[in-house]
């Protein structure tokens, strides 16, 4: 049997999958690396870390599956989006690469609108946000000049490191959909963009779909990792782009909920056409000719991960969430709004800060639990409301994520939702999706779609609750009041938090 190997570069982590031609797994292997938050609002890496936990994922990936190197015939890369890496004449960085979650940029957000006001949306189909790539180049333009005059190239992260790794500068079109630089429609970069704020059309790379073909392993990257030279590299795409790919989001009709660090809730467009006014993001597909639209919670996974580690420290997630079975929908009155790090959709601000309401004596730990999960959902569900206010039918949703390991979970999700649920046999998020994109690279499938077809495993379906479903349907709405009853109150407190 042959392999591909796909490489998924988080946030937190880089995870790497070999996967055999049946779309079984392999092996896996993963590598944990800092995150540096030197200021309030601050959100950097070191893109070395990504090359060298990735080097050494793939010796473990080798190692432990015992498979040959040259029946390892290509590799591709998801990565975490819009993440800053600038870099010099030399192809070296020059500073710490900026996230995705960093929140420095809003007086940046701010002159972006300023300059270029309706063709914001109609050329970039995204409204100017702290986490995009555009806004963190003009904070270092504007900031750190003599850092900035050394700037020949800038990349995303999977970028860096597939530079690394073959050599060749690139970047697919899912990934340069969340920059603000590119013409999404287009498939370019804008002009009218880069002029706008003086910058060089040779500070962007050459464009390439996420399933093109980039090259070969460096022989310097082979001897590392253990892989043959012959080893065919494929562009990649955003995580999100492959999350969708490796949920079998191909065709119009199906709808995917990813619950990571962050949420996210997209849908499949055939063409560019649609028009959420700047409501949701539109992204172009790690599938060609196609787009997305997607919706963003910024703490989700990361909301359930905080309460553990502040009330629950040095327990399992089993431990944490055992009983939130036996408590009815709506956590006897307890609400929660997920919004620790600021909120995405429909609320782009970073200001805003979360909140317990309804809090009273008779709540055990286990409400507290369930309402965290209940408000997650209820932040995803606006995406949801927005796609179908648009005229959009969502009827089936693929679950993938943290939020897919949980029984009680993907129920919540089908009843909040009104939806049927989907949970995979074979769950492996964005890293599945990288590596489909090698395998029919390498010719083992004609198209993304027939490689769904045998890599993409359905496993259980959960179907709503007539009764749960009313009840959240009635909190959905309260829970949507609570944003406007607090923005007020959390700008005045905004000065206490530094």
């Amino acid at each position: 049997m042959k392999y591909v190997i796909g490489v998924d570069l988080g946030t937190s982590a880089v995870k790497t999958l070999l996967i055999g031609q049946d779309g079984s797994v392999k092996a896996e292997a993963t590598r944990e690396y800092p995150l540096f938050h030197e200021k309030s609002g601050w959100s950097e890496q070191e893109p070395e870390d990504w090359v060298t936990g990735t080097i050494g994922a793939l010796q473990e990936l080798t190692k432990q599956s015992g498979v040959s190197a040259g029946d390892i015939e290509g590799m591709s890369f998801s990565g975490q989006m819009h993440g800053l890496v600038l870099l010099d004449a030399d192809n070296k960085p020059i500073r710490r690469a900026i996230l995705w979650n960093d929140t420095r940029t809003t007086e940046q957000c701010r002159e972006i609108e300023r300059k270029l006001g309706d063709k914001l949306l109609s050329v970039t189909r995204n409204p100017a946000l702290e986490g995009f790539t555009l806004p963190k180049i003009l904070w270092v333009k504007q900031h750190e000049p003599e850092t900035f005059a050394k700037a020949k190239l800038f990349l995303l992260p999977k970028d860096y490191l597939r530079l690394r790794l073959t050599g060749a500068s690139h970047m697919d079109l899912s990934d340069a959909a969340g920059t603000l630089l590119l013409d999404v429609a287009g498939k370019a970069w804008s002009n009218d963009v880069l002029s706008a704020f003086d910058l060089p059309a040779s500070l962007c790379p050459p464009l390439v779909e996420a399933s093109g073909f980039v090259g070969t392993l460096s022989p310097e990257a082979a001897a590392a990792t253990g892989l043959g030279e012959s080893t065919k590299v494929f562009a990649g795409g955003a995580d999100n782009a492959c999350g969708a790919i490796g949920a079998g989001i191909l065709s119009p009709g199906v709808t995917m909920c990813s619950i990571g660090t962050s949420g996210v809730v997209l849908t499949y467009e055939a063409d560019a056409s649609a028009d959420y006014k700047g409501k949701v993001h539109f992204f172009n597909h790690g599938k060609p000719e196609a787009f997305y639209a997607m919706g963003v919670t910024l703490a989700a996974g990361y909301s359930l991960g905080w309460f553990r580690n502040t009330f629950a420290k040095g327990e399992s997630f089993d431990a944490m969430l055992s009983g939130i079975d036996e408590i009815p929908a709506g956590s006897g009155g307890l609400l929660f709004t997920p919004y620790l790090v600021g909120e995405r959709t429909p609320h782009p601000d970073a200001v805003i800060r979360g909140s317990f309401v309804g809090m009273d004596g008779s709540h055990s730990r286990a409400h507290f639990a369930r309402a965290v999960m209940e408000g997650i959902t209820f932040s995803l569900n606006e995406s949801i409301d927005i796609f179908r206010a648009a005229g959009k039918t969502v009827d089936t949703i693929v679950s993938i994520g943290g939020g897919a390991k949980n029984p009680v979970w993907l129920q919540m999700q089908a009843d909040v939702f009104q939806a049927n649920v989907v949970a995979l046999e074979n769950e492996q998020g964005p890293g599945l999706g990288a590596a489909m994109l090698a395998a029919v690279g390498c010719g083992w499938f004609p198209s993304l779609d027939a490689c769904g077809e045998v890599f993409v495993k359905r496993a259980r379906t959960y179907t709503p609750n007539k009764a749960s479903s009313e009840a959240y349907a009635k909190l959905f709405r309260i829970y949507q009041q609570v944003y406007g009853q607090t923005k007020t109150l959390n700008e005045q407190l905004s000065a206490f938090r530094n």
